[in-house]
């Protein structure tokens, strides 16, 4: 199968036409840029995509710009296959992961904003564990949640934590790249799938010989990048991943599932001696005016208890640790929907509508924490 050119494209001195469509994306802060012939553009912005005013752009316009910006090699690859996917580096903060793409036999494009502002803790309302977790130097580190969830802002805040207070080299594989690091006392160096290297096993064969500190797998989607995530931490490296997960239980069995049937034992000795935290979230809605949304935590450290639960295969009892060690830092779901109503973040309504298990929640609001064995205190 013919591989997709590897390139970024670069705006250059003299401005396109299209970029007056990335600029538009820039100044209203969107994280998504669509374009297709005849249509008005549209912009994604806090989740929501909105028509932009205006005119719609010619289909014969809209190829003419878009093919204003490739390379002889990416134009034709484009006109064979239908669609191409490449980087388009826009100034110094901001860059675009841009698709394009045939649909009813039309050109359309798809740009995602990359940008290097990255958001610190404080302003995430993530809890205070959390900057604790980022100073680990040993370990894998799982962050977990459904899509848009905000797993990726959350590493980027961990990570840029890292690069300003540590001498180190940070390595990211990533598909695509979602945030762009400046170098502070660390080095950081992104490698972005179809873009730097041709696929994910290609940048996982070459980890070991880049001399990391510091690694983010940008998600566990298979046994290959499972086990290079582990091994990379059972070799003494810090290493961060996401996952498709909705909680700490849910994240070792969703392991377990990835791995093949022989291998499940060594696999969970693996999570025994190197997982070090799971941090699942989901964001909620807020009662803010300048808080648009808030996430909702669920943070297990991997404790001595934890550890053993994993080793028998007591993932299931998981709740109970975290029950039980809310002073170590360690928080559910439901003790975080609390302290979100709290402070005022969201309302009773929202807490209820997130929460999945309501009566426990109800005495958690009234002081009540219980364990899967009855009353905690």
């Amino acid at each position: 199968m013919e591989k997709q050119p590897i390139s970024k494209n670069l705006a250059s001195d003299k401005p396109k036409t299209i970029d007056k469509y990335f600029n538009a994306a820039i100044k209203m802060q969107a994280s998504d840029l669509h374009l297709k012939g005849e249509e008005l553009p549209r912009l994604r912005v806090k989740g929501q995509l909105r028509q932009t005013t205006g005119e719609g752009i010619p289909e014969a316009a809209l190829q003419e710009m878009i093919f204003d910006i490739l390379s002889p090699e990416q134009r034709d690859f484009f006109l064979n296959h239908g669609a191409l996917d490449f980087a388009y580096d826009f100034g110094a903060t901001d860059r675009f992961r841009v698709n394009i793409y045939r649909q009813r036999g039309k050109i359309a494009l798809a740009a995602r904003r990359v940008t290097s502002i990255i958001p610190p803790f404080e302003s995430l309302n993530l809890p205070a564990v959390v900057e604790k977790i980022a100073e680990y130097h040993q370990g894998l580190v799982l962050v977990t949640g459904v899509t848009g969830c905000g797993k990726s802002t959350t590493i980027a805040s961990m990570l840029n934590h890292i690069n300003q207070i540590r001498s180190c080299h940070i390595l990211t594989v990533e598909d695509p790249i979602e945030f762009v690091y400046q170098d502070d006392k660390a080095l950081i160096s992104q490698r972005e799938v179809g873009i730097d290297v041709p696929d994910f096993d290609d940048a996982l064969r070459s980890l070991m010989r880049e001399d990391p500190d510091v690694i983010l797998i940008g998600e566990m989607r298979d046994f290959t990048t499972l086990r290079a995530g582990l091994k990379a931490a059972e070799t003494g490296h810090l290493v961060f991943a996401t996952l498709h997960s909705t909680d700490a239980y849910q994240t070792i069995t969703r392991i377990l599932d990835l791995t093949p049937q022989e291998e499940r034992h060594m696999i969970r000795q693996a999570l025994v001696g190197n997982l070090r935290a799971v941090l699942s979230q989901r964001l909620l809605p807020t009662i803010r005016s300048d808080v648009p949304r808030v996430p909702a935590v669920e943070i297990l450290l991997v404790n001595a208890s934890a550890r053993k639960l994993i080793a028998e295969g007591r993932e299931v009892d998981l709740p109970t640790v975290i029950k039980s060690s809310y002073g170590d830092g360690m928080v559910d779901f439901n003790e975080s929907l609390r302290i979100l109503v709290d402070t005022e973040f969201i309302d009773l309504k929202t807490a209820y509508a997130y929460t999945n298990n309501p009566d426990e929640l109800k005495m958690v609001l009234k002081g009540i924490r219980t364990g899967s064995s009855g009353i905690l205190g």
